[in-house]
């Protein structure tokens, strides 16, 4: 269970190469010992990921996971959580693609809503469901702040990240008073490898700040953080542009 300070004993990082999601676990790694299992696919980057974090002294185990094949979520998530209980899942990944070829190819925008919308939504519900029976946990879902205001420059992402937005909001709901909360995290841009090679734009963050802000939501019982914070007067002015000046910004 996560203790009185906020360490929790178990972390469950679904998109196991994530830089936010690894930046999470090794801030947690510096005041305490958690078990850390990594869900991603097989290869370099995976084996890096858990190398890493054995370099800490953590115990890491890792298993196969693909985002799109929402058959096999269920019972991954319910075997890991047979090994132990799991303190904190973080819902790390995501696909950020060619802005113009995810509303023109036709397969591109299938895989957009397949992996940040569909598969959010699958292992969110089995996150629920494991974590209901143990009567504690929190579910972290990383989100964008693209999600707020959906923009013609990059809708389908954005618009897969405000469903995303829209179901753990409404699971955070629907598990109060269960023992389980769910963070909901919306960042600005991160300096990732999934943004590596794109303009920065402004109030742009690293993975380090995002895990800071999420270490520091688990530990104090936030439902919705922003990342950094002064994103969110900024977005809360842009949904309420006009949508006739809003399309003229350089968004």
């Amino acid at each position: 269970m996560i203790d009185s300070l906020g360490q929790p004993q178990s972390v469950l990082v679904l998109g196991g190469t994530s830089d936010i999601g690894l930046a999470a676990v090794r801030r947690w790694a510096s005041t305490g010992r958690p078990h850390v299992t990594l869900a991603a696919r097989p290869g370099p980057r995976r084996d890096a990921a858990r190398a890493e974090l054995e370099s800490l002294g953590l115990t890491v185990e890792v298993v196969d996971f693909e985002a799109a094949q929402t058959a096999s979520h269920p019972d991954l998530i319910a075997g890991v959580a047979a090994q132990r209980d799991i303190d904190v899942a973080v819902v790390a990944f995501g696909v950020l693609g060619d802005e113009e070829r995810a509303w023109t190819d036709h397969a591109e925008a299938v895989r957009h809503a397949e992996v940040n919308y569909v598969g959010a939504v699958s292992v969110g519900v089995c996150l629920a469901d494991v974590m209901r029976q143990q009567g504690h946990g929190v579910i972290v879902a990383l989100s964008s702040v693209a999600g707020e205001r959906v923009r013609r420059s990059n809708f389908v992402y954005g618009s897969t990240k405000a469903g995303m937005d829209g179901f753990y909001l409404g699971l955070g709901e629907a598990l109060r008073g269960s023992g389980v909360r769910v963070l909901v995290v919306r960042p600005g841009f991160v300096h990732t490898k999934m943004t590596n090679g794109r303009e920065a734009a402004p109030l742009s963050v690293d993975p380090d700040e995002v895990a800071a802000a999420i270490v520091g939501g688990v530990a104090s019982g936030k439902e919705l953080i922003w990342v950094p914070t002064a994103l969110r007067p900024v977005m809360s002015g842009l949904r309420h542009v006009p949508r006739a000046l809003f399309r003229r910004l350089p968004l």
